[in-house]
């Protein structure tokens, strides 16, 4: 059993206990990632059987992606006092029984409430899994090794989940891909209750209900702009309420922050251009990753006539691409610091979003995949790198936070990314719907460029090699 301090533990636990609890936490994980994608695939189906257009249909994932971004940090910090393996199992029971109302809803008003309690359950598995993994693994080379694993099998989930969502559809129909949940969220509780052990911060935070009120509402005003903005119109008066109740949030949010000595999220972490950049970059990578995936899916099914199963399928290169690159990607953040991997992250997801920037309706099947491979070995070059770049920006003490950032900014790139690429393409017909992706396929390789930047703000130093005084930010060990 873990103690309370994630800083050298008098006992810590065996190479192979240590690798177990990677594992488990790598499933619940993989649970998280899968959701975030797997209905994309499914949302024609879902609109032909609750009978909606694609604009409602964009709240199905972003209700889902929106909490789980606004919860991510007060879900790390309550794990960090009350114990992360407890809130751990709260957040699969909340996500189990969220997946079952989701599978039997009968409209979409409930599909989009049942996705929005299972965001708030999935809140308490990301951060406070990442957490765990880094608290049992005390030696920086070693936790370099497990994050790569950790970003392996979560590049896998996010680009298998549209082919196992196909699969599914094509055999049980849309609600399966809710349902398969179930077994899932069971096995996990029980590998939770036997292997992992319970862990806290040395010094928990006091909560700041303010704090996460506001940061709720600056991400469900932004994103819903962004949803609503291409029906209502940009210049509405709905639209300009909207902008000013956005600012007035955001100001807010950050006096609150400022003011406070155990704020949510620390502002003053930001002004390090590593950590910064990091976050930005998270948010960049999975912003490219969404608008690929709801594009492939609208295009190929809408404009090509292809199937569920079919579109899914289709995604194979990029889980190839992501499944294959992130070990490797932890391997080079060991060995050699960030820099090299988001280099290469940065030039494949560039040219892949170059590939499709002149989309057409008879586009060779061949580019299409091509680039889809593309994407995923950027993916897969990224996340490794970016997440600990961001994890060893903070205290160790601290894991659970820090991990929560990380994964808050890839949630927000994950409601944007969806928000953008659905407006982009929202009451365009079939014929049109490549000409209006366009826009979409140069911001994907535009947010490969900014990985370029990432990479220039990144310290060039190994993972293990000094970067401060034990304690500080920044500091790997």
């Amino acid at each position: 059993m873990l103690t309370s301090s994630l800083s050298a533990p008098p006992s810590p636990p065996s190479a192979r206990r240590r690798w177990t609890v990677l594992a488990v936490c790598a499933l619940s994980m993989f649970l998280v990632g899968v959701d975030t994608t797997i209905v994309n695939v499914g949302l024609p189906e879902i609109g032909r059987g609750l009978d909606v257009g694609i604009h409602g249909l964009e709240w199905v994932v972003d209700a889902y992606t929106v909490v789980l971004a606004g919860l991510l940090v007060v879900s790390g910090a309550l794990a960090d006092r009350f114990g992360r393996r407890r809130i751990f199992r709260c957040g699969l029971l909340v996500f189990g029984l969220a997946s079952l109302v989701c599978a039997l809803a009968p409209s979409l008003g409930v599909l989009v409430a049942a996705r929005a309690v299972q965001g708030a359950g999935a809140s308490m598995l990301s951060p406070v899994a990442l957490a765990i993994v880094v608290n049992a693994m005390p030696d920086p080379r070693e936790r370099a090794r497990a994050i790569g694993v950790w970003a392996s099998v979560f590049g896998l989930s996010m680009a298998v989940g549209p082919v196992t969502g196909g699969a599914l559809i094509a055999a049980f129909g849309w609600r399966s891909v809710f349902w398969i949940n179930a077994p899932v969220v069971v096995t996990a509780l029980v590998l939770v209750a036997v292997f992992v052990p319970e862990s806290r911060a040395e010094r928990a935070r006091r909560p700041d209900l303010p704090g996460q009120a506001l940061l709720t509402a600056v991400l469900c005003l932004f994103v819903g702009i962004l949803i609503e903005g291409p029906r209502i119109g940009w210049a509405s008066p709905a639209a300009l309420t909207g902008y000013a109740l956005l600012t007035a949030a955001t100001a807010g949010f950050v006096l609150v922050e400022l003011r406070r000595d155990e704020p949510l999220m620390d502002l003053r972490l930001f002004r390090r251009p590593p950590f910064a950049t990091a976050v930005l970059g998270a948010t960049a990578v999975f912003v490219a990753l969404n608008v690929s995936l709801l594009l492939n899916t609208l295009y190929l099914q809408h404009a090509r006539g292809w199937t569920p199963l079919a579109s899914g399928a289709a995604t194979l290169p990029m889980a190839l691409g992501a499944v294959l690159c992130a070990p490797w990607s932890g391997a080079l953040v060991g060995r050699l610091g960030p820099r090299r991997p988001l280099l290469l992250a940065g030039g494949f997801t560039t040219v892949g979003g170059l590939c499709l920037m002149n989309l057409g309706q008879d586009t060779s099947v061949p580019l299409i995949l091509f680039s889809y491979l593309l994407i995923g070995v950027g993916f897969g070059f990224a996340n490794a790198p970016l997440t600990n770049t961001a994890v060893s920006g903070l205290p160790r003490s601290r894991a659970g936070v820090a991990g929560a950032i990380t994964s808050t900014a890839r949630q927000v790139g994950a409601a944007i990314g969806i928000a953008v690429a659905g407006g982009l393409v929202a009451g365009t017909d079939p014929a049109g719907l490549a000409a209006a992706s366009h826009p979409g396929w140069l911001l994907v390789a535009a947010c490969g460029l900014f990985l370029f930047v990432v990479a220039r703000a990144s310290r060039p130093t190994a993972v293990g090699t000094p970067a401060g005084r034990p304690g500080e930010p920044g500091t790997t060990g």
